[in-house]
């Protein structure tokens, strides 16, 4: 046996049962549904802990993440910290390095319902990109869909994102930045405005302005990640570059004519108005 987490895993297990807090170590394998000899395997310094029996002792005995992944802290949670603890699953590769793991359209109702599940995760497509700034912390990328986020991201456009731990949530959104946002339901890409401080809520933004702005509550919010770059695979050409300048100017004429138009009707109302006042 070679990893630190396990001998850490073994001391919590090793203290819940000074604590009496569990009968036997057969009745905390049971307990978090893993089979009692695997997990004598593992006391007995054979086998390391896997990633699905740490979830699972976490949330059912309340073992700090903290001190199992860094050895720093407690134990044991708090029930304040447990309700705040959000477990991400991330995905590596043979040298320990984190891949980015991507979420595709298809894959995002499911994403928002399972992004606890390991297994689902690790079942997703995941790369790598050069650039060090995504070899440091933690990276996923999403696909664009709709075109609520027009002009700045189009359908099948991919953002790639970093993530925002939720204590730095009320402290490091920043307004009017693209973040994307997690709910129980849904995978969002919006523009923010920050209103956690004061009302425990954010303000989401689409910059197509068809679409109306509206507020989402914390508490239905499961992950936030910030938006760093997109991919996309559309490469204007000079051609359409002056063709959309073109459509758009085309566009501007005719909102001017009408605006000049109604000016012109008004003046003459206004002149007309003017004559049958004379004539009274």
């Amino acid at each position: 046996m070679n990893s630190v987490v396990t001998e850490r895993f073994i001391h919590c297990h090793d203290q819940l049962k000074k604590e009496q807090r569990i009968r036997s170590s057969r009745q905390f394998a049971l307990s978090l549904d893993y089979l009692p000899q695997s997990l004598s395997e593992i006391l007995k310094k054979r086998r390391d802990v896997t990633i699905e029996l740490l979830r699972k002792a976490i949330d059912a005995y309340k073992l700090n993440p903290v001190y199992l992944f860094s050895g720093e802290g407690p134990l044991f949670m708090t029930e304040d910290a447990q309700a705040n603890l959000k477990v991400l699953t991330v995905v590596t590769d043979s040298h320990n390095d984190e891949r980015i793991v991507h979420v595709p359209v298809p894959a995002q109702a499911g994403y928002a319902s399972e992004s606890k599940d390991p297994t689902f995760i690790q079942e997703l497509p995941n790369y790598t990109l050069p650039d060090y700034k995504y070899k440091v912390g933690t990276h996923r990328s999403f696909d664009l869909s709709g075109d609520s986020m027009e002009p700045t991201l189009f359908e099948g456009d991919k953002v790639v994102c970093s993530y925002l731990e939720p204590s730095l949530w009320a402290s490091s959104l920043k307004d009017n930045y693209v973040y994307v946002v997690v709910t129980k339901g849904d995978v969002l890409i919006k523009r923010v405005h920050n209103h956690i401080k004061a009302e425990q809520k954010l303000l989401l933004l689409s910059d197509n302005t068809y679409y109306e702005p509206f507020e989402m509550s914390v508490k239905d919010i499961q992950e936030i990640w910030y938006v760093r770059a997109k991919i996309s695979p559309f490469l204007p050409s000079p051609s359409n570059i002056n063709n959309m300048l073109r459509s758009e100017m085309e566009e501007l004429r005719k909102m001017v004519q009408n605006q000049s138009n109604i000016i012109q009707n008004l003046y003459n109302t206004i002149e007309t108005l003017v004559e049958q006042t004379k004539k009274d």
